[in-house]
């Protein structure tokens, strides 16, 4: 009768043939039950999971094998702490010769020489839009000839003006005169004759010869010759005291008022007379030759971004009255412009500045296209750049370092990586920087000791991109944690760490921006 066995006796059979194989006591086969299996898996799971609960709190404390094994340790070390500032900027020439628009009111690129292009002197380089000029200059014309027709007209209106003064003077007052003595004269001789008359008439009237009537009328001749008199003293007197006087300023003030009309008109015809030269000057400017032999580069301004600082100088590009153009730079004198930002601005002006006292120089390395060149630090701006939406609130500084000789193949706007030595401390005790932590405005780091992770408050000094110097807080040959936000519960409470180490000095952050 066949038996059909399970899966566990079959296990079992095997168990047992094999003991009997190796002498060992045979063991009796029994059949498990169900609930049983499920007991024991259970159990293992159960097991399982708090053996991992409690590996992952050994590896969170950093204190298991498995925390050690994560956690990125290096070892306090003294050395020589070098700041070296790295900065890439545009080249540029030292003696530049600009190209500007002298046209007054700006105007339009309408040709141009292309960039790079060698010119010899009295070569055409820019032509400019005239068509505005020509129209401003004929009117300028007309207002020119409108204004030489006043002055005229004022100065001829001037001099009949003073003779008009010596006419009266001179003529129409003498002749005034006279008329009015001839009238005094001729009364005072009809005075007398009429008196003479009277005096007979009264001769002939006491004879009888003449009536009373005639008398009286004779009499009334005399009266009228006296009136007549009188009028005309009158007459001579006004014409002497008031008419002389008030024609004479009626006519001095015309006078004056049309030579204050020809200094007007002059000094208009003058105004204009200028505006017309400066326009027929303006006319040449339209065209632009070279002032002398050269390379041409166009003033196309970019950041450190390569954004345009102003618009793109091209054919149909509107250009302002005094902008650069183009310029015709001497290529033996190069140079190298970089933006510097505010934070490394002042180590580098006290290496300049004790460059500069020792009668040294504040060398630079400059590389271009793979060419190493050697410089030195010329100049740094005393002013900012001026603040832009891309740079916000963030100063920086141009910073100029000339390239020593004349090098071969060097053109203006490539693009130059300076490598700057600030400072130097050949024998100080150092960290790396991400083993530094900021904690309440204090900076910390963790070291391994016997007794275990231990934080320790520091007092650092001057710090590069990488490694920052400790004046207090370590010792030389102990091991600092380089991840300790990763692996020590207690620095993931500090502040966020810096994402950029920035050079500084004495006491300030290795990650201060």
């Amino acid at each position: 009768m066949a038996v059909e066995s399970s899966p566990v006796d079959e296990h079992a059979a095997d168990s047992v043939s094999g003991s009997r194989e190796s002498g060992r006591p045979a063991l009796r086969v029994r059949r498990s039950r169900p609930w049983v299996k499920r007991a024991v898996i259970s159990l293992v799971l159960v097991a399982g999971l708090a053996a991992s609960g409690w590996a992952a709190v050994w590896y969170a404390g950093g204190r298991g094998p498995a925390g050690r094994r994560d956690m990125e340790t290096a070892e306090v070390r003294r050395g020589e702490l070098a700041l070296i500032l790295n900065e890439e900027g545009n080249l540029e020439s030292a003696v530049n010769i600009d190209i500007k628009c002298e046209m007054v009111g700006g105007s339009v690129i309408l040709w141009i020489v292309e960039d790079g292009t060698q010119v010899r002197k009295g070569d055409k380089l820019v032509e400019l839009d005239a068509s505005d000029l020509e129209e401003k200059l004929n009117q300028q014309r007309i207002a020119y000839e409108k204004a030489r027709a006043a002055m005229v007209q004022s100065e001829k209106d001037f001099a009949a003006a003073q003779t008009a003064v010596q006419e009266y003077l001179e003529g129409t007052y003498v002749q005034e005169l006279l008329a009015a003595e001839n009238q005094i004269t001729i009364a005072s001789e009809n005075l007398r004759s009429a008196q003479n008359a009277l005096e007979h008439s009264e001769r002939m009237f006491r004879k009888g010869y003449i009536s009373a009537l005639d008398l009286a009328s004779q009499k009334f001749s005399v009266e009228r010759a006296k009136l007549e008199l009188d009028s005309a003293q009158t007459a001579k007197d006004v014409l002497v005291r008031f008419t002389k006087e008030k024609t004479l300023q009626e006519l001095t003030s015309r006078r004056d008022a049309a030579e204050a009309q020809v200094a007007a008109e002059e000094a208009s015809f003058a105004l204009e007379e200028s505006r017309l030269k400066r326009l027929e000057e303006q006319v040449p400017k339209a065209v632009i030759t070279a002032p002398a032999d050269g390379m041409v580069v166009y003033a196309n301004e970019t950041d450190r971004r390569g954004q345009q600082q102003q618009p793109q100088i091209e054919m149909g590009a509107s250009v302002r009255e005094r902008q650069t153009i183009l310029r015709l730079p001497d290529l033996g004198q190069m140079q190298v412009r970089v933006v510097v930002h505010e934070s490394r601005v002042e180590p580098l002006g006290r290496a300049l500045a004790q460059a500069e006292s020792s009668g040294g120089e504040l060398p630079v390395r400059v590389e271009v296209q793979g060419k190493r060149l050697r410089g030195r630090l010329v100049s740094i701006a005393n002013q900012p750049m001026p603040p832009d939406w891309r740079t916000g609130f963030v100063k920086q500084y141009h910073c100029i370092a000339s390239i020593e000789g004349a090098p071969e193949g060097l053109r203006p706007g490539m693009t130059a990586r300076c490598e700057i030595l600030v400072d130097r401390k050949p024998d100080v005790l150092m960290i790396p920087v991400p083993a530094v932590l900021e904690m309440n405005g204090e900076f910390a780091c963790w070291v391994e000791t016997a007794n275990g992770i231990e934080r320790r408050q520091l007092l650092l000094g001057m710090s590069n991109d990488q490694m920052v110097e400790v004046v207090d807080g370590v010792a030389e040959g102990e091991t600092v944690v380089l991840n300790p936000r990763a692996t020590i519960p207690e620095a993931r409470r500090t502040s966020p760490p810096p994402a950029v180490a920035e050079p500084n000095q004495g006491g300030a952050s290795p990650a201060e921006s």
